[in-house]
C-alpha cells in the first residue's frame, strides 16, 4: 500500500518509516505543521527532516508556509480543545494531499507520540477517510519509541523538546518555574 505519511518532525518519522516499510508498504512524507513556534523551532524541524529523508531515501513534500496566523484563528479563545483542533488541520491537510498524489491511505507520525492523543487522532482520522474518500491508516507506533529516539541520535538528527505550539512551548517553561519553585531554587 501507498500511504501518504504526515510527517511532524524528522525523529517522529523514524520508527514509522521502518515499520512501514517492514510491512511492505511505501511511504511518502508530507510536512504540513502551522502549529510549530517560533520560527526557529520550524526551521530547525524543517531541516532536521530534509536530512532525514535524504539519508534514508524517503520522498517528502513540504509545506514550507509558516502557518501560525492560520493555526492561532483556530485555537485562541478554544486552548483546551487546542490539540484536537490542531490535528484536524494537520490531518485534513495530508489526507487531502494524498488524494491528490494517488495514495491508498494516510496517517500521522504523530501516532509514534507517547505525548498525542492517540485515540482523538484515530477518531478525526478516520472521520476524514469517511468524509474525503481516503483510508486513514492507524497504526500504534508508540511500541518503536526507543527505537525511533536510538535512531534520531544515531542520525544526529535535532531533537525537539515540545510538541512545537506556543501553548505547549508555554507549559514546558511553567512546569520548569512550579519545579524550580516548589524545589526552593529562585525562578
Amino acid at each position: 500500500m501507498k500511504i501518504l505519511l504526515h510527517v511532524c518532525c524528522g525523529p517522529c518519522a523514524a520508527y514509522p518509516l521502518l515499520a512501514l516499510r517492514e510491512d511492505g508498504h511505501t511511504a511518502q512524507g508530507y510536512f504540513h505543521n502551522p502549529n510549530i513556534h517560533p520560527f526557529r523551532e520550524f526551521r530547525a524541524r524543517l531541516t532536521a527532516l530534509e536530512e532525514f529523508a535524504a539519508r534514508m531515501d524517503f520522498p517528502v513534500e513540504y509545506d514550507r508556509e509558516y502557518g501560525l496566523r492560520d493555526y492561532l484563528r483556530r485555537v485562541v479563545f478554544h486552548e483546551e480543545e487546542r490539540c484536537g483542533l490542531c490535528y484536524a488541520m494537520r490531518l485534513e491537510a495530508a489526507a487531502r494531499k494524498a488524494l491528490e498524489v494517488g495514495a491508498d491511505a494516510f496517517s500521522s507520525t504523530l501516532l509514534y507520540s507517547r505525548y498525542q492523543k492517540h485515540e482523538k487522532i484515530r477518531q478525526l482520522g478516520e472521520e476524514l477517510a469517511a468524509r474525503l474518500g481516503i483510508p486513514f491508516f492507524y497504526e500504534d507506533f508508540r511500541e518503536g519509541w526507543q527505537q525511533g529516539i536510538d535512531l534520531a541520535i544515531e542520525l544526529g538528527l535535532y531533537r525537539q523538546p515540545y510538541c512545537g505550539c506556543i501553548y505547549s512551548e508555554q507549559e514546558r517553561y511553567d512546569k520548569k518555574f512550579r519545579k524550580e519553585k516548589i524545589g526552593g531554587a529562585p525562578p
